[in-house]
Parts: structure tokens; sequence; C-alpha cells
């Protein structure tokens, strides 16, 4: 994709979007170090945004310095400043832009506060995996028979035990789920999340015989695989994941458990790793040979392959 403009982040570029659309550029608006940048697919649609933006943006100064409408009523959006400090409309825009990944953030310091840092358990007892008979897979699945269970079996997600623990944990979550929030719907990251979550969590829990275990590194690891199979089994998704990324997350998943296995939950972090695969595949398949589209709704040519961002 080639990058078209530049603009700060306080510009409401949602009807500007929309307008775009109308006029047939595919296009993507992506948050990149504070300010939002539009992509496109042609050197003509950079044209075109460039000399569309620049009118729009003309327009609405006029208009508002004359004391009529904003043009497409985002004309106040562009003329004048938000009153709130620029911290506030940072993390306002940010929420805007990825507010599942932000609410898991949010709620994982909270978690993180209220048990201090894990070392307060008594106070977050109900965020652990319930504790089930798990003689056999089929049997403990079988006694997940209730909601309030079923939401046990995803809440350690929220648990860490220890700063560096929580730090990795959210870094990683908003480097990964702020690209998924902007190609794919709330419904589908939250449905991954749930999954690699469960599969995770109860994999762990099976393998270990006990709660005692939390974090949010399985559905990293889920993050990872889903993220990678997608970046090669879409076109164009614009993805920021390597090959050696992958592998580098591959082989640090060997080395805790080679190193640390006794501290580490690796049960957790192999179930959210292959469900996250397993999540890829069949969200690529149905993109590609289904709807044979990409995430941008762009019909995919024949021949055409995903790429290493």
């Amino acid at each position: 994709m080639i990058r078209a403009v530049n603009v700060d982040l306080s510009l409401n570029l949602a009807q500007f979007s929309q307008r775009l659309t109308a006029a047939g550029i595919v296009h993507r608006v992506v948050e990149e170090s504070g300010r939002q940048t539009i992509w496109v697919y042609s050197e003509r649609d950079e044209q075109a945004v460039k000399q569309q933006l620049a009118y729009w943006l003309k327009s609405a100064l006029r208009q508002t310095e004359v004391g009529a409408s904003p043009v497409d009523g985002l004309g106040a959006s562009v003329a004048r400043p938000y009153p709130l400090p620029q911290i506030i409309r940072l993390a306002y825009f940010a929420f805007r832009r990825c507010p599942l990944t932000w609410m898991l953030m949010t709620a994982c310091i909270g978690v993180a506060l209220l048990s201090s840092m894990g070392s307060n358990t008594g106070s977050v007892r109900y965020l652990f995996y319930p504790l089930l008979p798990s003689v056999s897979l089929f049997g403990l699945l079988a006694e997940i028979d209730n909601l309030s269970l079923a939401l046990r079996t995803l809440t350690p997600m929220l648990l860490h035990f220890g700063e560096l623990h929580l730090v990795f944990n959210l870094l990683w979550l908003w480097y990964f789920g702020r690209q998924l929030e902007n190609i794919i719907s709330w419904w589908e990251f939250a449905s991954l999340v749930t999954v690699t979550a469960f599969v995770g969590n109860t994999a762990q829990y099976w393998q270990l015989g006990y709660n005692n275990f939390g974090g949010m590194s399985g559905v990293i690891y889920g993050l990872v695989g889903f993220v990678w199979v997608l970046s090669k089994g879409v076109p164009n998704s614009g993805l920021l994941i390597s090959t050696k990324m992958f592998l580098a997350f591959v082989m640090g998943l060997v080395l805790m458990e080679t190193f640390a296995s006794s501290s580490i939950a690796t049960a957790a972090h192999v179930g959210g790793l292959l469900s996250g695969l397993m999540l890829g595949v069949i969200f690529s398949v149905y993109y590609r040979f289904v709807r044979r589209i990409d995430l941008l709704g762009r019909p995919i040519a024949d021949g055409e392959k995903g790429r290493d961002a």
C-alpha cells in the first residue's frame, strides 16, 4: 500500500473517509505515532486523496470563517482545537480506534492494582479458573455447564503476577490489538480473544490440575498466530508482523519451557498459539476463497498472495 497523507490525530476523518469511499477510492485510515495516515493502493488514488483533502480542508475553513455550517459537519473540528489537554485528546482518539484493546488493558491494570500485582490473590479469587474435576478433557468441558463458570474460564487472562509480566503482555496486546481492530469487526476481535483465552486457560488447568495461574500471555500468543497466518493468507492485510517475528515468539516459548518451565504457564501459551493459528486459517480461507475479497473489501485477483509486512 502507498502512504497518501499524514494528518493530526485531532482531525476527524470519518466523513472524509466516507467521501473517499463514495468516490470509489479504496483506502485505510491508520493511527501511527500519534497521527493519522491514509493508505491507498495506487499512485493515482494517492494524488486524488491529496487533492480532495486539500479542497476539503480549505472549504471547511472558509465556511467556518464566514459563520456558515462546516463542510460535512467537520469544519469545526478543523478550524478550532479541542479544549481538552493534549494527553486527553490523544487518549480519546486512541480509544476510538481500538476500544476493545483499551478496555482489556484497563481491566488488566485495574486487577493488578486491586491484587497488589498478584500478591493479594484473595481480593481477586473469583477471577481464577474454577476448580473442576479434570480427570479427562471432555469431562472437564462437561463440568462447564453455566454462564458463571464459562466466564471464569476467561477471567484468568486479567491476572498478572509482577510488573514485568503485566507490562510485557500489555505492550504486545496494544501492538497487535490496535492493528486487528482497524481491519476486522469488533465482534470478530472479541471472538478471537474469547476463543484463545478459553483454549489457553483450559489447556493450562487440565495440564496443571489446579488454578494457580493467570495472565494475558495465552491470548498474546493467539494474536501472534492469528496475525501471522492472516498476513500470509489474505493479500494486502497490512499487518505488521514478519516470519522472523513469529519464529522469535515460538523460540521464546521453547526457551521458557526449557529454562523456566516451573514458573511459566506453557500449556496456556501453546493452547493460545494453536487456537490463534487455527482461527487465522479459518478466517483466511473464508475471505480468500468464500468471499474472495481482502480485508478492505477489494476483490482478490487470481494468484495474488499475502506478503510480510
